[in-house]
């Protein structure tokens, strides 16, 4: 006959399996409430949800039975779910913030790695929303841990562009946003039912803006992009005042009138101390369709051309230091179909013309050295 397994054997096996929201051990979060081995392989799990309603309660039963079942000796497995009370939850909530306070936003510490980037433009159609997605995505499938928060209240679409259907599950006052791509995306979106529109003012949109920095869970991220809304209004404003070091990505397209007002809406960076990172030029052209592959390619320029050079040269100027244009963006119409299926096309054709730009920029921002402002080098004089 074989020999009942361990319970050390058994929790070993626990250790590997990850909650599916936090990405961590179950073991370490302190989900294994027991586990009893009979003397006839039988074993006996009692693990604790986060909340009642935990929406993905069969994937953890299905990695947890699986991995208890790979354990030598194991002839069945009895798993019994229950709930945290609210003691473990706020437990829980304190050591996924390594002890930090409960409304402290982690990306404004001086200590933060994360790179911060807010996508703007100055007026909307310009595609920002479509290029925060494409970058995401694009950095994740390069290995990074990238979070997008949806700072356009109003015109919220984030969640739909990145294919993120699932709900946040919150545990105490901390939000567990759900993730698509490798991307963890939180929206008002997820919030509010159907289509039903936000009018919010001023402090409610500080306060919205304020709850997804401080009470979603993000763990470890590389880069975190927020899509901001067009302008220069209440939101941008508010970036500045929570997130300072937070660098501005402006997104526009060649035409002049375009291109004239997202130089305003980057000069916003002159009152609120932020760095531009860059300018990326969206609908740059379009490819000649009836061009033959072997001779050199027709650009369509229906926009115009030079525009984000303009918005890069004219921020420059008034910042007082070169401001570069991160790269131009051609006219593809499956950005827009990938935006509608929730596939970016970075992910579904990433040869294409759109897609190989857009991973430039992504890779041109995920490998940027972090700067030493506000750290401590731990030095000490001699």
């Amino acid at each position: 006959m074989a020999t009942a397994p361990s319970v050390e054997a058994v929790k070993a096996a626990l250790a590997t399996v990850n909650d599916p929201e936090i990405h961590k051990p179950i073991t370490d979060l302190g989900m294994v409430d027991s586990v009893e081995v009979a003397p006839n392989g039988v074993v006996s799990v009692t693990v604790l949800l986060t909340v009642s309603g935990c929406p993905l309660r069969e994937t953890i039963t299905r990695d947890v039975t699986g991995a208890v079942n790979r354990v030598p000796g194991v002839t069945d497995v009895k798993l019994t779910l229950g709930v945290m009370n609210a003691e473990q939850r706020a437990g829980l909530q304190t050591q996924l913030r390594g002890g930090t306070p409960a409304k402290e936003i982690p990306f404004a510490q001086p200590g933060s790695l994360t790179r911060v980037f807010a996508i703007a433009s100055g007026k909307g159609g310009v595609g920002k929303s479509s290029v925060t997605v494409n970058l995401a995505a694009a950095m994740a499938a390069g290995g990074l841990s990238v979070g997008v928060l949806d700072a356009d209240i109003y015109g919220h679409s984030v969640p739909r562009m990145l294919g993120a259907d699932g709900r946040p599950t919150q545990v105490e006052n901390m939000i567990m946003p759900p993730s698509a791509h490798g991307v963890k995306v939180i929206s008002i979106g997820m919030f509010i039912e159907g289509n039903t529109p936000v009018v919010w003012r001023g402090p409610m949109l500080h306060r919205a803006l304020q709850q997804f920095l401080a009470d979603v869970y993000w763990g470890d991220l590389d880069v975190l992009l927020m899509d901001l809304p067009p302008g220069t209004g209440d939101v941008a404003i508010s970036v500045a005042q929570l997130v300072p070091t937070a660098e501005i990505l402006v997104v526009t397209t060649p035409q002049q009138a375009a291109a004239e007002v997202a130089e305003r809406a980057g000069s916003i960076a002159t009152q609120t101390h932020q760095h531009i990172v860059g300018v990326v030029e969206n609908m740059s052209y379009l490819p000649c369709p009836h061009c033959t592959p072997e001779g050199r390619e027709h650009r369509l320029e229906i926009f115009g051309r030079g525009g984000g050079q303009r918005v890069a040269d004219g921020l420059g100027r008034l910042l007082g230091a070169p401001i570069p244009l991160l790269g131009e963006i051609p006219l593809d119409p499956r950005l827009r179909e990938g935006g509608d299926e929730g596939k970016p096309l970075v992910i579904s054709d990433p040869d294409a013309p759109a897609s190989q730009v857009l991973a430039g920029i992504a890779t041109r921002l995920g490998s940027r050295s972090r700067g030493l402002v506000g750290r401590s080098l731990g030095l000490s004089p001699v």
